[in-house]
């Protein structure tokens, strides 16, 4: 094109600058979310989700399950709270909500946990994290739903299509189990070998016990839904890697609990992905789990195995 041509045609359509442009500023990065529902069955199907605060991600992602003995808890996060010490060290982390046994029994807060973890997955480019790095950590009843999640990979009875992504995986890569029951039909004789007093003057096997209300009766009246409802009975060669850590001196539930976990994943797992700690002089919880070493080193399983 001539000249006088050229200068023409740019009057008419413009010509590219050959000097730098600005690029157009991206959204910023929502660093908290809370309350994103991630199935619509229950109001109790939330979550809250919480970023590192510097970084665009993605992220590797740590699922944080309450606990509350099946009847009570939430997933609110206080700013130094144990999970939420996590996104400073690059970690995302999900507190989610699920249904309690007043409103659904068993497996409901199962297939609730499964929900959110598919639904985390479905929205990963949205929510900045990485969906092939996801872990799971929680306390008492909260732990014995990370260790489920652990162990049901793949088990098509608890995943519930109705409530989302069904076309995704509830698979998680680590689990943090903290004093969660581990077998129904044994926490009443764990107690009782442990010379603890029966739980809330009930024990552990009645209707009426935190384990009942879960299961919808008696644990040992029921034993088959009392067997599903025990992460034991799910083990398998493709679980995950598992830290287990447990009080010496729990009697909500019994130190043996955290003992059987162990000793059914190891043999199928290998010590090298199966550690296990017992804090002598704690109870349910107790200064040993928010200890800066025990949580620097549950940092550094989630670092080696979402990383």
């Amino acid at each position: 094109m001539r000249p006088l041509l050229l200068i023409a045609a740019c009057s008419v359509i413009g010509c590219a600058s050959s000097s730098p442009t600005s690029a157009t500023p991206q959204a910023p990065i929502e660093r908290v979310r809370l309350d994103v529902r991630y199935a619509t069955t229950s109001n109790a199907q939330r979550l809250d989700l919480y970023l590192p605060a510097t970084g665009d991600g993605p992220f590797p992602l740590v699922a944080w399950i309450h606990g509350g003995a099946f009847l009570g808890g939430s997933k609110s996060l206080a700013a130094n709270s144990a999970a939420r010490q996590l996104t400073t060290k690059g970690f995302a982390i999900a507190s989610l909500e699920y249904r309690l046994s007043g409103e659904a029994i068993f497996p409901a807060a199962v297939l609730d946990i499964k929900a959110a973890v598919r639904h985390l997955r479905a929205n990963a480019a949205l929510y900045r994290i990485a969906p092939d790095k996801i872990g799971a950590w929680g306390s008492s009843a909260g732990g014995h739903l990370a260790a489920f999640l652990g162990v049901t990979g793949g088990v098509a009875e608890f995943e519930d299509a109705m409530l989302g992504n069904a076309g995704q995986s509830s698979r998680v890569q680590a689990v943090v189990d903290w004093y969660g029951p581990a077998d129904m039909l044994t926490m009443e004789p764990d107690a009782a070998a442990q010379g603890c007093p029966k739980f809330g003057g009930l024990g552990h096997d009645d209707a009426r016990s935190p384990e009942g209300l879960w299961l919808g009766g008696k644990p040992s009246s029921i034993p088959a839904v009392a067997m599903k409802a025990s992460p034991v009975t799910w083990v398998s060669a493709d679980d995950p890697p598992f830290i287990i850590q447990h009080g010496g001196q729990d009697c909500t539930v019994p130190t043996n609990q955290g003992r059987r976990m162990r000793d059914a994943l190891l043999p199928v797992l290998g010590a090298s992905r199966v550690t296990w700690a017992e804090f002598p002089t704690d109870g349910h919880g107790g200064p040993s789990f928010g200890a800066a070493g025990n949580l620097d080193a549950i940092a550094a399983f989630f670092n080696t195995w979402l990383r």
